[in-house]
Protein backbone atom coordinates (compact mmCIF):
# COMPACT_ATOMS: atom_id res chain seq x y z
CA UNK A 1 0.00 0.00 0.00
CA UNK A 2 1.31 3.28 -0.94
CA UNK A 3 0.40 6.64 0.80
CA UNK A 4 1.48 9.96 0.08
CA UNK A 5 2.44 12.23 3.25
CA UNK A 6 0.37 15.09 1.64
CA UNK A 7 -2.67 12.68 1.76
CA UNK A 8 -5.64 14.95 2.26
CA UNK A 9 -8.66 13.06 -0.20
CA UNK A 10 -11.42 11.58 1.35
CA UNK A 11 -12.97 8.80 -0.62
CA UNK A 12 -16.36 7.09 0.20
CA UNK A 13 -17.52 4.27 -1.81
CA UNK A 14 -21.08 2.87 -1.90
CA UNK A 15 -21.72 -0.95 -2.99
CA UNK A 16 -18.36 -1.76 -1.74
CA UNK A 17 -19.41 -5.60 -1.13
CA UNK A 18 -20.51 -5.79 -4.83
CA UNK A 19 -18.98 -7.20 -7.96
CA UNK A 20 -16.80 -3.96 -9.21
CA UNK A 21 -17.44 -2.39 -5.39
CA UNK A 22 -14.58 -4.87 -4.60
CA UNK A 23 -12.20 -4.16 -7.56
CA UNK A 24 -12.11 -0.41 -6.70
CA UNK A 25 -11.95 -0.49 -3.03
CA UNK A 26 -9.04 -3.15 -3.46
CA UNK A 27 -7.40 -0.55 -5.90
CA UNK A 28 -7.73 2.16 -3.83
CA UNK A 29 -6.92 0.62 -0.43
CA UNK A 30 -3.54 -0.38 -2.54
CA UNK A 31 -2.41 2.77 -4.62
CA UNK A 32 -3.62 5.45 -2.18
CA UNK A 33 -1.82 8.22 -3.36
CA UNK A 34 -3.18 11.52 -1.64
CA UNK A 35 -6.25 9.37 -0.44
CA UNK A 36 -6.48 10.39 3.68
CA UNK A 37 -9.52 8.27 3.75
CA UNK A 38 -11.11 5.94 2.23
CA UNK A 39 -14.74 4.51 3.26
CA UNK A 40 -16.49 1.64 2.35
CA UNK A 41 -19.84 1.14 2.34
CA UNK A 42 -22.51 -1.28 1.58
CA UNK A 43 -26.30 -2.52 2.38
CA UNK A 44 -24.16 -5.95 3.90
CA UNK A 45 -20.99 -6.02 6.34
CA UNK A 46 -17.97 -7.14 4.74
CA UNK A 47 -16.68 -9.90 6.58
CA UNK A 48 -13.83 -9.32 8.37
CA UNK A 49 -11.46 -12.01 6.76
CA UNK A 50 -12.31 -9.50 3.53
CA UNK A 51 -11.36 -6.19 4.77
CA UNK A 52 -8.51 -4.18 3.53
CA UNK A 53 -5.86 -2.86 5.69
CA UNK A 54 -6.77 1.07 5.95
CA UNK A 55 -9.93 1.09 4.86
CA UNK A 56 -12.93 2.27 7.05
CA UNK A 57 -16.29 0.15 6.45
CA UNK A 58 -19.52 0.87 7.39
CA UNK A 59 -22.93 -1.14 6.87
CA UNK A 60 -25.47 1.59 5.37
CA UNK A 61 -28.64 2.29 3.45
CA UNK A 62 -28.83 4.66 1.00
CA UNK A 63 -32.13 4.66 0.38
CA UNK A 64 -31.89 6.00 4.10
CA UNK A 65 -29.59 9.01 5.90
CA UNK A 66 -27.20 6.71 6.76
CA UNK A 67 -24.95 7.46 3.76
CA UNK A 68 -25.42 11.25 4.13
CA UNK A 69 -24.14 10.73 7.98
CA UNK A 70 -21.02 9.29 7.11
CA UNK A 71 -20.76 11.95 4.30
CA UNK A 72 -20.35 14.81 7.09
CA UNK A 73 -18.41 12.89 9.86
CA UNK A 74 -15.89 11.83 7.53
CA UNK A 75 -15.90 15.25 5.64
CA UNK A 76 -16.07 13.03 2.44
CA UNK A 77 -14.65 15.40 -1.01
CA UNK A 78 -15.39 12.28 -3.39
CA UNK A 79 -18.18 10.01 -3.85
CA UNK A 80 -18.13 6.97 -6.24
CA UNK A 81 -21.76 5.47 -6.24
CA UNK A 82 -21.23 1.67 -7.29
CA UNK A 83 -24.32 0.86 -5.09
CA UNK A 84 -27.43 -1.12 -7.58
CA UNK A 85 -29.54 -3.53 -8.61
CA UNK A 86 -29.18 -5.12 -11.53
CA UNK A 87 -31.33 -8.26 -11.30
CA UNK A 88 -34.94 -7.15 -9.06
CA UNK A 89 -35.65 -10.00 -7.09
CA UNK A 90 -39.40 -11.60 -6.23
CA UNK A 91 -42.47 -9.73 -7.53
CA UNK A 92 -41.91 -6.34 -5.45
CA UNK A 93 -38.39 -6.33 -7.49
CA UNK A 94 -38.95 -3.46 -9.65
CA UNK A 95 -40.41 -1.21 -6.82
CA UNK A 96 -37.65 -1.90 -4.78
CA UNK A 97 -34.81 -0.99 -7.71
CA UNK A 98 -36.27 1.98 -8.48
CA UNK A 99 -36.14 2.92 -4.56
CA UNK A 100 -32.34 2.05 -4.62
CA UNK A 101 -31.41 2.72 -8.01
CA UNK A 102 -33.35 6.35 -8.73
CA UNK A 103 -34.17 7.27 -4.83
CA UNK A 104 -31.20 6.04 -3.42
CA UNK A 105 -28.92 8.08 -6.05
CA UNK A 106 -31.23 11.49 -5.50
CA UNK A 107 -30.65 11.18 -2.02
CA UNK A 108 -27.43 10.88 -2.29
CA UNK A 109 -26.71 13.29 -4.81
CA UNK A 110 -28.54 15.88 -2.87
CA UNK A 111 -26.29 14.77 0.21
CA UNK A 112 -23.43 15.24 -2.01
CA UNK A 113 -24.09 18.82 -2.93
CA UNK A 114 -25.28 19.71 1.05
CA UNK A 115 -21.74 18.27 2.44
CA UNK A 116 -19.66 20.45 -0.24
CA UNK A 117 -18.63 16.81 -2.21
CA UNK A 118 -16.57 17.96 -4.94
CA UNK A 119 -16.15 14.99 -7.15
CA UNK A 120 -19.52 12.27 -7.57
CA UNK A 121 -17.75 9.38 -9.97
CA UNK A 122 -21.18 6.89 -10.99
CA UNK A 123 -21.42 4.01 -13.10
CA UNK A 124 -24.39 4.21 -15.31
CA UNK A 125 -24.91 1.37 -18.14
CA UNK A 126 -24.62 0.85 -22.04
CA UNK A 127 -28.09 -0.07 -21.14
CA UNK A 128 -28.75 3.56 -20.74
CA UNK A 129 -28.95 4.04 -24.60
CA UNK A 130 -32.21 1.37 -24.77
CA UNK A 131 -33.11 -1.54 -26.82
CA UNK A 132 -34.22 -0.33 -30.11
CA UNK A 133 -33.99 -0.78 -33.83
CA UNK A 134 -33.01 2.45 -34.81
CA UNK A 135 -29.67 3.10 -32.57
CA UNK A 136 -27.03 3.95 -34.70
CA UNK A 137 -24.62 0.74 -35.66
CA UNK A 138 -21.87 2.60 -32.97
CA UNK A 139 -23.09 4.40 -29.85
CA UNK A 140 -21.69 7.65 -28.43
CA UNK A 141 -22.10 9.31 -25.41
CA UNK A 142 -23.82 12.18 -26.87
CA UNK A 143 -26.16 9.82 -28.66
CA UNK A 144 -30.12 9.60 -26.92
CA UNK A 145 -30.41 7.88 -24.18
CA UNK A 146 -33.57 5.66 -24.51
CA UNK A 147 -33.70 2.84 -22.01
CA UNK A 148 -36.60 0.78 -22.24
CA UNK A 149 -39.43 0.74 -19.52
CA UNK A 150 -40.16 -2.47 -20.50
CA UNK A 151 -36.53 -3.10 -18.77
CA UNK A 152 -36.06 -1.93 -15.17
CA UNK A 153 -32.67 -1.60 -15.21
CA UNK A 154 -32.34 0.50 -18.25
CA UNK A 155 -35.24 2.44 -17.97
CA UNK A 156 -34.17 3.48 -13.96
CA UNK A 157 -30.31 3.89 -15.70
CA UNK A 158 -32.29 6.68 -18.03
CA UNK A 159 -34.05 7.92 -15.05
CA UNK A 160 -30.66 8.99 -13.14
CA UNK A 161 -29.09 9.89 -16.16
CA UNK A 162 -31.83 12.75 -16.81
CA UNK A 163 -31.34 13.85 -13.08
CA UNK A 164 -27.46 13.81 -13.22
CA UNK A 165 -28.09 16.61 -16.12
CA UNK A 166 -30.27 18.55 -14.31
CA UNK A 167 -27.50 18.46 -11.20
CA UNK A 168 -24.87 19.25 -13.62
CA UNK A 169 -26.64 22.36 -15.06
CA UNK A 170 -28.27 23.54 -11.31
CA UNK A 171 -24.87 22.40 -8.94
CA UNK A 172 -21.61 22.31 -11.36
CA UNK A 173 -19.82 22.58 -8.18
CA UNK A 174 -20.36 19.35 -8.16
CA UNK A 175 -18.02 17.57 -10.78
CA UNK A 176 -19.54 14.43 -12.10
CA UNK A 177 -17.43 11.16 -13.75
CA UNK A 178 -20.57 9.26 -15.39
CA UNK A 179 -19.34 5.65 -16.83
CA UNK A 180 -21.44 3.46 -19.06
CA UNK A 181 -19.85 0.14 -18.91
CA UNK A 182 -21.16 -2.35 -22.10
CA UNK A 183 -21.00 -5.64 -20.92
CA UNK A 184 -18.97 -5.80 -17.86
CA UNK A 185 -16.91 -9.51 -17.64
CA UNK A 186 -14.02 -11.73 -15.91
CA UNK A 187 -13.03 -14.61 -14.55
CA UNK A 188 -15.38 -14.27 -11.69
CA UNK A 189 -18.16 -12.80 -13.95
CA UNK A 190 -21.63 -15.19 -13.25
CA UNK A 191 -25.33 -13.17 -13.92
CA UNK A 192 -28.15 -13.29 -16.51
CA UNK A 193 -26.23 -12.44 -19.34
CA UNK A 194 -23.05 -15.02 -19.19
CA UNK A 195 -25.94 -17.41 -17.92
CA UNK A 196 -26.63 -17.74 -22.01
CA UNK A 197 -23.22 -18.83 -22.70
CA UNK A 198 -23.55 -21.04 -20.14
CA UNK A 199 -25.90 -23.41 -20.91
CA UNK A 200 -25.78 -26.73 -22.86
CA UNK A 201 -26.68 -24.95 -25.80
CA UNK A 202 -26.37 -21.24 -26.86
CA UNK A 203 -30.03 -19.99 -28.44
CA UNK A 204 -30.06 -17.22 -30.64
CA UNK A 205 -32.44 -15.42 -33.13
CA UNK A 206 -32.50 -15.82 -37.04
CA UNK A 207 -33.41 -12.22 -37.21
CA UNK A 208 -30.05 -11.20 -35.67
CA UNK A 209 -26.59 -11.69 -35.12
CA UNK A 210 -26.71 -10.35 -31.26
CA UNK A 211 -23.51 -8.58 -31.05
CA UNK A 212 -22.22 -7.67 -27.22
CA UNK A 213 -19.17 -5.53 -26.54
CA UNK A 214 -17.55 -6.47 -23.47
CA UNK A 215 -15.20 -4.65 -20.57
CA UNK A 216 -12.71 -6.67 -18.71
CA UNK A 217 -13.96 -6.00 -14.78
CA UNK A 218 -10.52 -5.05 -13.75
CA UNK A 219 -10.58 -1.92 -16.82
CA UNK A 220 -13.67 -1.01 -14.94
CA UNK A 221 -11.91 -0.87 -11.32
CA UNK A 222 -8.63 0.77 -12.81
CA UNK A 223 -11.04 3.86 -14.95
CA UNK A 224 -12.89 4.60 -12.00
CA UNK A 225 -10.02 4.28 -9.57
CA UNK A 226 -7.78 6.63 -11.77
CA UNK A 227 -10.93 8.80 -12.37
CA UNK A 228 -10.71 9.62 -8.48
CA UNK A 229 -7.14 9.98 -8.36
CA UNK A 230 -7.52 12.75 -11.31
CA UNK A 231 -10.49 14.30 -9.89
CA UNK A 232 -12.07 13.65 -13.29
CA UNK A 233 -15.59 14.81 -15.04
CA UNK A 234 -16.48 13.42 -17.91
CA UNK A 235 -19.23 11.18 -19.49
CA UNK A 236 -17.70 8.35 -20.99
CA UNK A 237 -18.85 4.56 -22.57
CA UNK A 238 -16.80 1.62 -21.31
CA UNK A 239 -16.22 -0.32 -24.03
CA UNK A 240 -13.42 -2.48 -25.57
CA UNK A 241 -12.68 -2.57 -29.57
CA UNK A 242 -14.90 -4.76 -31.24
CA UNK A 243 -17.78 -7.11 -30.72
CA UNK A 244 -18.18 -10.75 -30.55
CA UNK A 245 -21.59 -12.02 -31.92
CA UNK A 246 -23.71 -14.66 -30.05
CA UNK A 247 -22.66 -17.18 -32.54
CA UNK A 248 -19.11 -16.43 -32.10
CA UNK A 249 -18.87 -16.62 -28.15
CA UNK A 250 -21.05 -20.17 -28.95
CA UNK A 251 -18.08 -21.57 -30.81
CA UNK A 252 -15.60 -19.65 -28.35
CA UNK A 253 -17.48 -22.03 -25.32
CA UNK A 254 -17.50 -24.92 -27.65
CA UNK A 255 -20.81 -25.25 -27.53
CA UNK A 256 -23.69 -25.80 -30.20
CA UNK A 257 -25.33 -22.39 -31.47
CA UNK A 258 -29.30 -22.95 -32.41
CA UNK A 259 -30.80 -20.03 -34.16
CA UNK A 260 -34.51 -19.64 -33.50
CA UNK A 261 -37.31 -17.39 -35.24
CA UNK A 262 -38.20 -14.45 -33.19
CA UNK A 263 -41.88 -14.89 -33.08
CA UNK A 264 -41.24 -18.44 -31.72
CA UNK A 265 -38.56 -17.26 -29.09
CA UNK A 266 -41.56 -14.85 -27.84
CA UNK A 267 -44.13 -17.52 -27.82
CA UNK A 268 -42.26 -19.74 -26.01
CA UNK A 269 -41.18 -17.12 -23.49
CA UNK A 270 -44.79 -15.67 -23.07
CA UNK A 271 -45.80 -19.85 -22.46
CA UNK A 272 -43.40 -20.31 -19.89
CA UNK A 273 -43.60 -17.18 -17.77
CA UNK A 274 -47.13 -17.62 -18.13
CA UNK A 275 -46.26 -21.22 -16.22
CA UNK A 276 -44.21 -19.09 -13.84
CA UNK A 277 -41.18 -21.28 -14.84
CA UNK A 278 -39.05 -18.10 -16.94
CA UNK A 279 -37.91 -15.14 -14.69
CA UNK A 280 -38.55 -13.06 -17.91
CA UNK A 281 -40.59 -12.55 -20.42
CA UNK A 282 -41.08 -11.81 -24.30
CA UNK A 283 -39.31 -8.24 -23.89
CA UNK A 284 -36.34 -10.80 -24.04
CA UNK A 285 -36.42 -10.74 -27.71
CA UNK A 286 -35.90 -7.35 -27.85
CA UNK A 287 -32.76 -7.69 -25.93
CA UNK A 288 -31.47 -10.20 -27.95
CA UNK A 289 -32.48 -8.60 -31.35
CA UNK A 290 -31.36 -5.23 -30.75
CA UNK A 291 -27.97 -4.89 -28.25
CA UNK A 292 -26.54 -1.33 -27.82
CA UNK A 293 -23.07 -1.54 -29.67
CA UNK A 294 -20.98 1.16 -27.80
CA UNK A 295 -17.95 3.21 -28.86
CA UNK A 296 -15.12 3.75 -26.93
CA UNK A 297 -13.40 5.89 -28.93
CA UNK A 298 -13.50 8.82 -26.22
CA UNK A 299 -12.52 6.93 -23.18
CA UNK A 300 -8.71 6.38 -25.20
CA UNK A 301 -8.86 10.11 -26.84
CA UNK A 302 -9.53 12.01 -23.85
CA UNK A 303 -8.74 9.82 -20.84
CA UNK A 304 -5.42 8.00 -22.77
CA UNK A 305 -7.17 4.46 -21.71
CA UNK A 306 -7.10 1.77 -23.75
CA UNK A 307 -9.03 -1.37 -22.15
CA UNK A 308 -8.92 -4.82 -23.44
CA UNK A 309 -10.73 -5.69 -26.32
CA UNK A 310 -14.28 -6.94 -26.22
CA UNK A 311 -12.71 -10.59 -27.64
CA UNK A 312 -9.61 -10.24 -24.66
CA UNK A 313 -12.14 -9.59 -22.06
CA UNK A 314 -14.08 -12.51 -23.10
CA UNK A 315 -11.34 -14.86 -23.20
CA UNK A 316 -10.37 -13.91 -19.29
CA UNK A 317 -14.00 -14.79 -18.47
CA UNK A 318 -13.83 -18.24 -20.95
CA UNK A 319 -10.72 -19.33 -19.20
CA UNK A 320 -12.28 -19.70 -16.23
CA UNK A 321 -15.25 -21.44 -17.39
CA UNK A 322 -14.27 -23.78 -19.72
Amino acid sequence: MTTDAKAERRVLVTGAAGYIGRLVVERLARDRRAIATLVATDLRAVPEAERMPGVIYEAADITKDEVAALIEKHAIDSVVHLAAIVTPPGDSGRELAHKVDVQGTERLLRASVAHGVRQFVITSSGAAYGYHADNPPLLHEDDALRGNEIFAYAHHKRLVEEMLARYREEHPELGQLVLRPGTVIGPRTHNQITAIFERPVVLGLKEAETPFVFIWDEDVAAIIAEGVHGERRGIYNLAGDGVMTLREIAVAMGKPFVALPAKVVERGLEVMQAFGVAPYGPEQVCFLRYRPVLSGERLQRELGYRPKSSREAFETYRHAHV
